[in-house]
């Protein structure tokens, strides 16, 4: 990737909200932090090509993220410059990416508006809604004490969490259980969005690990978590019918139920 700007972008990822609290039979004013949920205009060779609604910080890696798990983009070559904009109804992440890859986009593109995290906004049709993710090498799982450790960090290493209460985070964590990157965002989507573009930023590789993410695994996690690589996927609630489908097909491990010193394996492809 080329020249790398940001302006006038940056963003805590919260705001100071004044409110009361109902407490021992009286309302107590206090500050609360609420979660930032803004749009996010994506716009590639000045063309606008989704609206999502994230949560305004680590806007280059979500950028980059979302470019590499939408295949707008197959490698960070490909774009050549990145500016974050602020205004006033949202923030927007002007892209200049190569020609071929612009020309393609192009002769597809789908209307992406949509809701907080939303993973298939846009699809017109059955068939278009089943993408093809990236096959995985077959890797053995994580150890339990692993993953056990991880889940135990979690809500420290969350720090947007600990400030407002409303966010997942997508974390990559090596074999020991030790947090290598983390991403947080209202939208769980985002979250691994941001996740892929920060590693891929980073010029990193998260073959060796595995994932994290604070929510359920449903189809769409399973088709992002393939653009890193990484064939361990664990969450901390449940994954869906089609999650464990996609992940059988494309040698992903998946393991749900994360929590309490206990774990189900739902796929393993050794």
């Amino acid at each position: 990737m080329g020249e790398y700007k940001l302006i006038d972008a940056t963003s805590p990822g919260y705001i100071q909200v004044e409110t009361q609290k109902w407490h021992d039979h009286q309302l107590h004013s206090f500050t609360d932090q609420v979660i930032e949920e803004v749009p996010i205009a994506l716009v590639y060779n000045g063309i606008t090509q989704a609206v999502m609604m994230a949560t305004p910080c680590d806007l280059e890696d979500f950028a980059l993220g979302f470019s590499l798990s939408e295949s707008i983009i197959d490698t960070v070559e490909q774009v050549y410059e990145i500016n974050i904009t602020k205004h006033d109804s949202g923030f927007a992440a002007e892209l200049k990416i190569s020609s071929e890859k612009f020309l393609a986009l192009k002769s597809y593109r789908r209307n992406m508006t949509g809701n907080t995290g939303c993973g298939l906004c846009g699809v017109d049709s059955l068939a278009g809604a089943l993408r093809t993710a990236r096959q995985l090498q077959k890797t053995a799982l994580p150890a339990s004490s692993a993953i056990q450790q991880a889940i135990n960090s979690l809500t420290s290493w969350q720090l947007l969490q600990q400030h407002t209460g409303a966010c997942h985070a997508a974390v990559w964590c090596n074999m020991q259980g030790e947090k290598q990157l983390l991403r947080e965002d209202v939208g769980r989507h985002n979250a691994l969005d941001k996740l892929i573009g920060a590693v891929h930023r980073s010029r990193l590789s998260a073959k060796d690990g595995f994932v994290l993410i604070s929510s359920r695994a449903s189809y769409e996690m399973i088709h992002k978590t393939s653009f890193l690589d990484c064939a361990n996927l664990v969450a901390v609630s449940a994954p869906t019918s089609l999650a464990i489908t996609q992940a059988k097909q494309i040698n992903l491990n998946l393991i749900g139920f994360a929590r309490n010193g206990k774990n189900n394996v739902y796929h393993c492809g050794l």
